[in-house]
């Protein structure tokens, strides 16, 4: 498979007379896909019926007699005024209530009949006219879904299509009022039309009744995915259909929209997010305030491979300051590159810089593309081409998958929600927790994939860890009690049944002979309160007081006698979340009795296999030698002594990996 790079374009924003030099620059400079079209109803369609797609078949055309392939985005992001003037009720409503206006983008709510309805229109009309169009070869469905909060919307058309949803789920009032628990606070309804949004409440909403609203919401956000998806593959066969997703974005089921997909792709801007939607403290931040963080790109890569089985590209690729964050600073020189070689790492069939060049007008006249706005190159336009000419010298080598990684990590979108509508600490954050064990195996040289909680086999992976895990979905007990390699559970896995209770059997609520452990209490602590564990390193935030079965041996103990890490055959539970002291311990313990090699690295060093291959990437200010890491032989790409921003790529037989 080739790896390709792409690069995000705006013709509309541009006189046509600049159009075929644009794409003569682009091919020359070695990209191969462009987006466009993503944001341009009021342009496609200026009044109601007038379609307008004359000027976007030149586009394609022009791109197209380049030599470049586009990827044509649905331009439902950005609905025009006329139409939301005409259903003023399809804009979203905020949690307190307010009305979100026309004026930016994204003001539309997923659960709005007339809305999805106009969508499908839109999305029927550009198949059936561009969709058999030779230089179109894959669609990007809207963009960027939740980006600005905009899954939950508390308006009049979410009130009615969430009672229906509910209606088809519990069928009676009786039902709904049994798995909610209604009859606390007197909360019972004797019909499904008294049911309200969960907003606005004196003090918290039932919990029960906040995750079905959740789980409404992502329904929402699928359907409204797979409409246009739908319509694409009917009209415009043989295209891939691609949705580009976000960082540390979390609202809605990324899996089950990606099940409607055929490529998953993300947004990786890697300063803004350091600055934006980091738990880092400020020393970290400035640490890698030009490089940024590490292991959060990675995180992504690795999760949005995971979403569409395996095909996955970045859609927009940082490269240059942003304009979004609190402070957007410049990448130090080579990070544009690392970053597009650590994606295709990762597996990423496809790295697409956003943007060609930077717009000198309206929201984000601040925020750098390859060209400046007098189209002079900018400095991420030379690293884009030091990465073409890269990939060409490196043609062939690049032909294997991603592969199998060493580690396994079960994410599931539920828990984020559970945890964020139920934290019992303040820090209590999904995100966060499963970032901690994803950080510490990166620093000790492992590769991670993710699997979804509905995963039915962990065949190929030799440990397994579930942290946090909201309730149990069906066969994953089985998958668990059938996997020869060791798996670790915990902390506050299978915590809740899939109604919001406690289960009756308590946490973790496996069956005896998979873990005969329960949890009899739980504490949240401060962060200035740990509770210091046998072996160094403490828990933090979260903590279990643990009963165990005979037969279940306790590994480590809490300072009060407390078990902290228990073991039952090849499963063990881990009753509190670890600080970076005691984490880094575990895993390593564990690691070892899987027959993981490992190698401790540095804050900025980093590794990944690649199938056949590894990668090694430098994000720190100091160089570092992967001879100290038994490195052997020349790197394909890079050298052993990896400088700032640097990176190394070497056939595993030559890496002694």
């Amino acid at each position: 498979m080739n790896r390709t790079l792409g690069v995000c374009y705006y013709p509309e924003h541009w006189p046509e007379s600049q159009w075929a030099e644009d794409a003569a620059r682009m091919a020359k400079l070695g990209l191969t896909h462009v987006r466009i079209g993503e944001f341009a109803w009021s342009r496609l369609e200026p009044r109601r019926g007038a379609y307008e797609f004359d000027w976007l078949s030149r586009a394609i055309d022009t791109l197209h007699a380049a030599g470049l392939k586009v990827v044509l985005g649905t331009p439902t992001a950005t609905p025009p005024k006329w139409l939301v003037d005409e259903m003023p009720d399809m804009l979203p409503v905020g949690a307190d209530g307010s009305v979100r206006k026309f004026g930016s983008r994204r003001h539309y709510d997923f659960s709005h009949e007339g809305y999805l309805e106009e969508c499908k229109r839109i999305t029927l009309a550009l198949a059936k006219a561009l969709g058999d169009h030779p230089g179109v070869t894959a669609w990007q469905t809207d963009n960027e879904y939740d980006c600005h909060d905009t899954t939950l919307s508390y308006s009049p058309a979410a009130r009615a299509g969430f009672q229906s949803w509910l209606q088809r789920k519990y069928q009676s009032p009786e039902a709904l009022n049994r798995a909610w628990g209604n009859v606390f606070w007197s909360m019972e309804i004797s019909d499904f039309s008294e049911i309200e949004l969960p907003n606005l409440t004196v003090t918290e909403a039932n919990p029960a009744h906040v995750m079905d609203f959740r789980r409404y919401a992502s329904d929402m956000v699928v359907r409204f995915n797979k409409a246009q998806a739908d319509i694409i593959r009917v009209h415009s066969p043989g295209r891939d259909v691609i949705h580009n997703f976000m960082g540390r974005t979390l609202a809605f089921d990324h899996f089950a929209v990606g099940a409607d997909l055929d490529i998953s792709s993300w947004d990786s801007y890697p300063l803004g997010f350091l600055e934006d939607r980091s738990d880092q403290n400020d020393d970290w931040k400035q640490k890698f305030a030009r490089a940024g963080d590490p292991d959060f790109q990675a995180f992504h890569h690795d999760l949005y491979r995971a979403t569409s089985k395996g095909r996955w590209w970045v859609m927009e690729q940082q490269p240059g300051p942003v304009n979004w964050a609190p402070h957007n600073p410049a990448p130090r020189d080579g990070m544009v590159r690392l970053w597009s070689w650590e994606a295709f790492a990762h597996g990423a069939e496809t790295v697409s810089y956003f943007r060609w060049r930077q717009a000198p007008f309206a929201q984000e006249q601040m925020h750098a593309g390859l060209l400046r706005p007098d189209s002079i190159e900018a400095e991420g336009f030379f690293e884009a081409a030091k990465v073409a000419e890269e990939l060409a010298d490196l043609d062939g080598e690049l032909d294997d998958a991603a592969g199998c990684g060493d580690v396994a990590i079960v994410f599931d979108y539920a828990s984020a929600w559970a945890w964020e509508i139920q934290p019992q600490g303040r820090e209590f954050d999904y995100f966060r927790l499963v970032f901690d064990f994803y950080r510490t195996l990166r620093r000790l040289g492992l590769s991670v994939d993710f699997v979804p909680a509905g995963t039915q086999s962990f065949d190929g992976y030799r440990l397994v860890l579930i942290p946090g895990l909201f309730t149990w979905a069906p066969g994953l007990p089985d998958a668990i009690r059938s996997h020869d390699g060791h798996v670790l559970i915990g902390p506050r896995s299978g915590s809740k049944t899939a109604d919001f209770a406690i289960p009756g059997k308590l946490p973790p609520a496996l069956p005896d002979d998979i873990l005969g452990v329960r949890v009899a209490r739980i504490e949240t602590l401060r962060a200035d309160t740990p509770v210091q564990v046998s072996g160094g390193g403490a828990f933090q935030f979260w903590r279990e007081f643990l009963e165990l079965d005979a037969g279940t041996e306790t590994v480590l103990s809490a300072e009060d006698g407390v078990p902290a890490l228990m073991k039952q055959g090849n499963v063990h539970y881990l009753g509190g979340w670890p600080d970076a002291d005691l984490l880094p311990g575990i895993m390593k313990k564990l690691s070892g009795e899987a027959g993981l090699s490992i190698r401790e690295l540095p804050d900025g060093v980093r590794l990944r296999r690649h199938g056949n291959h590894v990668f090694a990437f430098n994000y720190g200010a100091t160089s570092f030698n992967l001879a100290d890491l038994g490195w052997r032989g020349e790197p394909l790409l890079g050298r052993l002594v990896l400088e700032p921003s640097g990176i190394a790529f070497t056939r595993l037989v030559d890496a002694g990996y």
